[in-house]
């Protein structure tokens, strides 16, 4: 792969993962639902690339790999089942703006669990997510749907972030595509139980889009990024993949009317720039 396929990559990885508040507002489903089906599709689809590429599933998989796996995938189920209901209550630039607050969490359980060194400029890029996320808040009453629909994005968040962590034992035993059909499969069924949805009754057009999510948003998006990443640095492929609200926030606004306030541009643009800086300023030469 050269580094302008690589760029492309990573770029349309980024509008793929930026689809998927879209998806969320499409299909006319419950969260566990579109979740359970997501993971489904997605599963199948990077087991199917594993077989094309003779790579076995069941390789390096031991008792505590599989207890990380499971462990991971429990914080991915609640993550995606979280982030489907910040979409049908807050809609997709709430909920993908709250979501985007996961590296503040990050940092914090980095310091307080990990018990890792956290310097100045960490705790400064996390009062700038703070501040934005008070921006992007539209009002602080619980009975506002999009404040409510806020709160379930940013433990999406929350959630995605120890998802994060996890996976950063989990990557160093296992291939990435074969932790993430685990995953997927284990997210499955954990969901399984709690969808109330009668199948047949969801109809081939909402099929169709939880095939979409699965196959693109997640299969596709996962191989693009891992991919990416064999040319460009982490700095690079973070700082793309940081403007996945952007990407969101410009779909809901075309297809869906969802136009966010100036307070709420100005909030996710004071995320984003964090994110930004802090892929930078973790990656920048000594």
């Amino acid at each position: 792969m050269t580094r302008k396929q690589a760029l492309l990559s990573i770029h349309l990885s980024a509008i793929l993962f930026g689809l998927t508040g879209i998806f969320g507002e499409l299909i006319h489903a419950s969260a566990s639902m579109i979740t359970a089906g997501r993971a489904g599709f997605a599963c199948l689809a990077l087991y199917a690339f594993m077989r094309w590429q003779n790579q076995p599933l069941m390789r390096g998989v031991d008792g505590r790999t599989f207890l990380l796996l499971a462990s991971a995938a429990l914080m991915l189920a609640v993550h995606w089942v979280t982030f489907f209901i910040a979409v049908k209550v807050g809609g997709v630039a709430i909920a993908t703006l709250g979501f985007a607050s996961f590296p503040a969490f990050i940092t914090l359980f980095e310091r307080f669990v990990l018990k890792d060194a956290v310097g100045t400029e960490e705790w400064l890029i996390l009062l700038l997510v703070t501040v934005g996320l008070l921006l992007v808040t539209p009002s602080f009453d619980f009975k506002d749907e999009a404040t409510v629909g806020l709160g379930w994005a940013v433990l999406s968040g929350l959630t995605f972030a120890l998802f994060t962590l996890l996976n950063r034992v989990t990557s160093s035993r296992l291939a990435a595509e074969q932790a993430a059909c685990w995953q997927n499969l284990l997210v499955l069924l954990l969901t399984l139980p709690f969808v109330t949805d009668d199948p047949a009754g969801l109809g081939a057009m909402n099929w169709m889009w939880i095939a979409m999510l699965g196959v693109f948003c997640t299969g596709l998006s996962h191989y693009l990024m891992v991919g990416s990443l064999s040319v460009l640095n982490a700095r690079s492929a973070g700082i793309i993949i940081a403007l996945e609200p952007v990407y969101a926030i410009a779909f809901a606004a075309l297809l869906f009317a969802q136009y966010p306030s100036v307070r709420m541009l100005l909030g996710g643009a004071i995320m984003v720039g964090a994110i930004v800086w802090s892929g930078l300023r973790k990656h920048a030469p000594a």
